[in-house]
């Protein structure tokens, strides 16, 4: 039986970077090595002072304070970490296509086929390659044809181990996760392999929740996960336009039919929507992968959940403009959050950058302010989507290192991310420092928006 003495990761990014350091953490006798291409991300991951990590996630400094140099390393020598390793975990970002078939909708895995390729040609001795990259549906397959036709004679077995974490709580879901799923080939072999990772997980995880699959299952398992959570935040985020509508109160009607334990209250909170590297890109991969198989019917059911999420970005934009009188050319908009979530510095699919481009469309000037995210990352958002120039949206939204300030002199103020000093904040200060009518548009709906009335502001929420 194959015991695991060292592993490599390739991709030191907000997967591979907090799984591997919860490994070697709770696995001191196993060498872990995360490698990336990206110099200036492993000079991060290695700087003296942990709290400089390129992450952000409660408890992570201290985890990988306690591992680093002793089991845990970040390395660009990807090819020496790969040779070493007995087991090589492919962690790499896998974007939407932004080109050719599958424009928009399908995953790009230019990155994964050259890991593939670069662990065929480096490979010297058996290896247990493992996939944690959210991928489509028989990818491993792709994987498995290079390494078995381009490698140097040696034995390859392709697991796939979807990573099941939220970002804000990675490391308690690492380290206490509802389940780790393992899949793997139903051949000795193949089942030898994923008894191999199932001891790694075992050293803090009880075996009652490690489960092991096919391949197949596992791979899908993660895009539905996915699918039916986001599907929960556009239903009831549809049902809050419809409270507005009825002067019905979105926060009353999710908490009465999440006390049904049929339903449950998880991810029943209205809000601006949701974002995320995950949610989106899994959901076009699921139709995507459908109307390649000719379902059609399937297919549009799900891309209904993405249509929502973008209906009610769009919609909180234009709801800004219209309350304030139809027009915010040269009106001060000041973002209180720019991150997908609170707990994290990871700004993919934030709705923050959709509504903030919505607002530059109609000539708004946006100041923003978020407790983790640099303005270099705000500005790079903004430019990935080509809508204008980076000079015109460095002259539209200016990003401040404090909340006052941000919000002094400005016409509205809208809240995007639901960090909770957000909640504490000095509001008659803010309303003093205000233009009149001063008002907060909660995409949120964290604020206390009885209190904020008395204060003298007009507070607009999400479904009441």
């Amino acid at each position: 039986m194959t015991k695991i003495t060292s592993i490599c990761c390739i991709g030191a990014g907000y997967v591979g970077g907090p799984t591997m350091a919860v490994v070697a953490k709770q696995c001191p006798h196993i060498k872990v090595t995360i490698v990336d291409l990206n110099e200036a991300r492993i000079a991060a991951w290695n700087d003296v002072d942990v709290n400089n990590i390129p992450v952000y996630e409660p408890g992570l400094s201290e985890v990988v304070a306690e591992a680093r140099g002793r089991n845990l390393f970040f390395s660009t020598d990807v090819d020496r970490a790969i040779e070493e390793a007995e087991m090589v975990f492919i962690s790499v970002n896998t974007p939407t296509k932004t080109y050719g078939a599958g424009k928009g909708m399908g995953a790009d895995l230019k990155w994964i086929e050259l890991c593939a390729r670069q662990i065929a040609r480096v490979s010297k001795t058996d290896k247990i390659i493992v996939e944690k990259s959210t991928l489509p549906v028989r990818t491993a397959e792709a994987v498995r044809d290079i390494l078995h036709n381009t490698g140097n004679g040696v034995n390859f077995q392709v697991l796939s181990n979807p990573e099941f974490l939220a970002e804000g709580t990675a490391v308690d879901d690492l380290l206490n996760p509802d389940r780790v799923l393992i899949g793997g080939d139903a051949n000795p072999e193949g089942q030898e392999a994923v008894q191999a990772l199932v001891d790694v997980y075992a050293n803090w995880i009880p075996r009652e929740r490690i489960l092991t699959t096919n391949v197949w299952s596992s791979e899908l398992s993660k895009l539905v996960a996915n699918a039916y959570l986001a599907q929960r935040i556009s239903s009831i985020n549809s049902i809050s336009e419809l409270c507005e509508k009825t002067e019905a109160n979105v926060n009353e009607v999710a908490r009465a039919i999440g006390t049904d334990s049929r339903i449950g209250p998880k991810f029943l909170k209205a809000s601006v929507g949701f974002g995320g590297s995950c949610f989106q890109k899994d959901i076009l991969n699921l139709v995507y992968i459908s109307r390649s198989f000719g379902l059609q019917e399937v297919a549009d059911y799900w891309e209904q959940v993405i249509i929502m999420n973008d209906h009610q970005k769009k919609r909180f934009a234009l709801n800004i403009v219209k309350d304030l009188y139809n027009t915010v050319s040269g009106k001060k908009i000041a973002f209180l959050g720019w991150a997908f979530k609170k707990d994290t510095n990871d700004t993919r699919e934030s709705a923050a950058i959709y509504v903030a481009d919505e607002l530059l469309n109609e000539q708004a000037t946006i100041q923003v302010y978020d407790p983790k995210v640099e303005d270099k990352q705000i500005y790079a958002d903004l430019d990935y989507l080509g809508t204008r120039s980076p000079d015109l949206n460095k002259k539209g939204v200016t990003v401040s290192e404090d909340p006052y300030a941000a919000c002094a002199d400005a016409h509205a103020i809208a809240v995007l991310t639901e960090w909770d000093e957000f909640i504490d904040y000095d509001w008659q200060r803010i309303y003093d420092g205000m233009l009149k009518p001063a008002k907060i548009f909660d995409g949120r709906n964290i604020l206390d928006h009885k209190k904020l009335r008395a204060i003298g502001f007009k507070v607009s929420g999400i479904g009441m």
